[in-house]
């Protein structure tokens, strides 16, 4: 129960600490998805940080973040290229892009700055995202990757 109020707690500190004034843009200058639902549309983290301390899963998040491990691709079934980012905030995040339905990021390294939106699912080592890229059947949200000005979806 304590590290649970714990992780609330930072997680409401990060929130407050790093939502920007209001009229700011994200600096990162990643658009809006219109017609999306979003937990959040700024860079603070605050809804993935929510959603890693209450455990939620399927949550449609925006955020950017630093490449500080490249994985190698998981090639069982449908291919994903796999990096780990971390947040502001210091959470860590797997990203697991499908290469199957949306383009590779090739010049992508440990120490490069990347933009995602995707769905979070939750794990005990920060979580996970996927579906970064388009649906083919057009019955979830498309998702994307920013990286160097270029949009990978």
């Amino acid at each position: 129960m304590n590290k649970f109020l714990l992780i609330a707690a930072l997680a409401v500190a990060a929130y407050f600490s790093f939502v920007p004034a209001p009229g700011t843009s994200d600096s990162a200058g990643v658009a809006s998805q219109p017609g999306v639902a979003s937990l959040v549309r700024d860079n603070s983290h605050a809804a993935i940080d929510s959603a890693y301390a209450n455990r939620l899963s399927n949550q449609q998040v925006e955020g950017q973040g630093t490449v500080v491990r490249m994985l190698a691709d998981d090639n069982n079934g449908s291919r994903h290229q796999r990096f780990i980012v971390r947040l502001d905030s210091g959470l860590t995040l797997l990203v697991s892009h499908n290469i199957d339905l949306a383009p590779r990021v090739d010049t992508l390294r440990a120490g490069d700055a990347i933009a995602f939106y995707g769905e979070y699912e939750w794990s005990s080592k920060g979580g996970v995202i996927h579906w970064t890229h388009h649906d083919p059947q057009g019955r979830h949200p498309g998702g994307w990757l920013k990286h160097s000005g270029r949009t990978y979806q």
